[in-house]
């Protein structure tokens, strides 16, 4: 397999979106395919963004087993740029399209232009407003992030900090679909334990320094906050960093989303109660396994979610194999 990497260039309308969904396993079998000799896009949002290079380790162990050629187009986290990137892909006559669209809205112009050119596409993480495309990979964002707030919530009153407490919030973009099912399940789980949000800050650089600044904002803000969820890995520790030099890692519970091996450390001294962890290498084979099971003249499941793993201290040692195959992306 040849592997090229090209440089640049409300809630209703989710539930429009719901159709049939098959719930992965944690450990994804290998398959064959009829199809080969196929020339593969995958149009990332930002290659600088850890999650989406393990996925696309993903997506390439199986477009090198299916003896086919993928091509990487990173889209610098923006949606003019990825777009002209599909226009790219699409007079280079790709044979499929695999996207992590900037958001939910911008996909569906992706998918228009992909479906006049007759290019089949999978989409993968961030879903889309629109569209037609083959399948849909996504992880249990809304699920992942309750179990992981419920351990905020109860962390936070083995303290004696119980209903009435205030917590907050660093959201990715709310545009997308997973930072909406994210925050759902963040707001679920407060709710369920009587907890009072009094902080949101929204992701735009998805950027350490940005979330350093969101959380030592909100400590300012709100001297009494006693618990924080964050909803993106690097940025997590942006903010675990703002939590240390405010010197105030003994009055919250801090919980993230997503993983990265900075975390371990952390979930094991305790500095992070818990983090939800996506797992993009098996995100990135079931993109790729969707696509080349098309290509193949099969018909892959319409939309496909991959677990959430749970992190925390007590089961951390166990889950360690689990994590840095499927969620760091090692030994592959």
């Amino acid at each position: 397999m040849s592997y090229t990497r090209i440089m640049p260039i409300n809630r209703r309308t989710f539930a429009k979106m719901v159709i049939p969904t098959i719930v992965a396993s944690s450990f994804a079998p290998r398959m064959s395919f009829a199809a080969e000799g196929k020339t593969i896009a995958y149009l990332l949002i930002a290659e600088q963004i850890q999650f989406l290079r393990t996925v696309t380790k993903g997506i390439q162990s199986v477009i090198k087993q299916a003896g086919s050629t993928l091509v990487v187009y990173d889209s610098k986290d923006s949606a003019q740029t990825q777009f002209q990137n599909a226009q790219d892909a699409i007079a280079r006559k790709v044979d499929g399209i695999i996207i992590c669209p900037t958001d939910s809205a911008t996909c569906a112009p992706v998918l228009a232009e992909a479906q006049k050119a007759g290019i089949p596409v999978v989409i993968e993480d961030i879903g889309t407003t629109g569209g037609e495309y083959v399948s849909y990979i996504s992880s249990a964002n809304y699920q992942g992030a309750l179990g992981t707030c419920q351990i905020l919530a109860k962390k936070m009153a083995e303290k004696g900090w119980g209903k009435g407490s205030k917590v907050g919030v660093v959201t990715v973009s709310l545009a997308r679909i997973n930072g909406q099912l994210r925050t759902k399940g963040f707001r679920d789980a407060i709710k369920e334990a009587g907890l009072e949000e009094v902080a949101l800050s929204q992701m735009q650089t998805y950027t350490t320094d940005e979330t350093f600044k969101f959380t030592q904002d909100m400590l300012t803000a709100h001297p009494d906050l006693r618990g924080l969820f964050i909803e993106a890995d690097e940025p997590a520790m942006g903010g675990l960093r703002a939590i240390q030099t405010s010197r105030r890692k003994d009055d919250l519970v801090f919980v993230a989303f997503d993983g990265i091996p900075d975390m371990i450390p952390a979930i094991k001294s305790g500095q992070m109660a818990a983090a939800g962890m996506q797992q993009p290498y098996l995100m990135g084979v079931h993109a790729a396994e969707s696509m080349m099971s098309h290509l193949s003249g099969k018909a892959p499941p319409k939309s496909i979610e991959v677990p959430v793993l749970v992190v925390t201290s007590d089961n951390v040692d166990g889950m360690l194999p689990e994590i840095k195959k499927n969620v760091f992306g090692e030994d592959s």
